[in-house]
């Protein structure tokens, strides 16, 4: 009976072991027939998304004069290597992908939404790492960049291949717009002068400012671009937003 038992033991080990990886492996098959058929899914939206009529294309044309005061400041990147690079096309189109409310910039650590005149977030949409946004003839948007670290950055930021702050071919080596810690950036339109800006307002590409500037072209209509650099100055520590009083201490004496 003591050898029976041993070899009913070892059958029956062997037998859960056998049972114990059937699961396993059809859960690894299925994971990698999840990820496979994800794989496919983003790669054809991206294809889809890429493929832009010419009766869905955008630019963005000069709009109303809006007040925006700016001034300059001595500051130097502490690389002359972005910290983060993204470029946003757009057009009136549905795109395909994943939804979302806004683009995280260098780990997160900076983030872009774009916005219309009321602050309200535009379809943003994420297919292999490239990025969408639906817009609509004659809406008006901004560009919002919001700081979550003590850090302070600087802004480069380009439309239809035109620099937002000087309307020239834009480049990585201009001069940008300062990104305070904790704080946000609206930037609402191309800049006309110290005093003003003209917001950014969807149209046909024909009407866009890129294609009735000696500085543009009507091929660059329909993408945005950032790319975001460190600056040298010292982090700033968050202050606290406590609008409540401390709480009370038990043993005050023991600090």
């Amino acid at each position: 009976m003591k050898k029976i038992n041993q070899f009913v033991g070892v059958f029956s080990a062997i037998f859960l072991a056998a049972c114990s990886q059937k699961p396993i492996e059809t859960q690894q098959n299925s994971t990698r027939l999840n990820q496979e058929t994800t794989a496919v899914s983003v790669a054809k939206d991206r294809i889809t998304n890429a493929k832009i009529s010419s009766e869905e294309r955008l630019g963005t044309s000069w709009g109303d004069d809006i007040q925006s005061q700016v001034t300059e400041v001595d500051l130097r990147r502490l690389s002359n290597k972005p910290v983060a690079e993204v470029l946003l096309r757009y057009a009136n189109k549905d795109f395909q992908g994943r939804a979302v409310n806004s683009i995280a910039l260098n780990a997160g650590k900076i983030s872009l939404s774009v916005v219309d005149d009321r602050g309200h977030g535009l379809a943003l949409y994420r297919a292999d790492q490239q990025y969408f946004l639906a817009g609509k003839n004659g809406q008006s948007y901004q560009l919002r960049y919001e700081n979550h670290t003590g850090k302070t950055f600087e802004v480069v930021a380009s439309v239809d291949g035109l620099d937002v702050i000087n309307g020239r071919a834009a480049s990585r080596h201009n001069a940008g717009y300062v990104l305070e810690p904790y704080k946000t950036l609206d930037i609402e339109g191309f800049r006309k002068s110290n005093d003003a800006v003209a917001s950014f307002t969807f149209s046909q590409p024909k009407d866009a400012y890129a294609a009735n500037s000696v500085s543009g072209s009507v091929q660059n209509t329909g993408i945005i671009g950032s790319v975001i650099y460190e600056l040298k100055v010292p982090e700033v520590k968050q202050r606290s937003n406590n609008q409540y009083a401390p709480a009370p201490n038990a043993f005050p004496a023991d600090r």
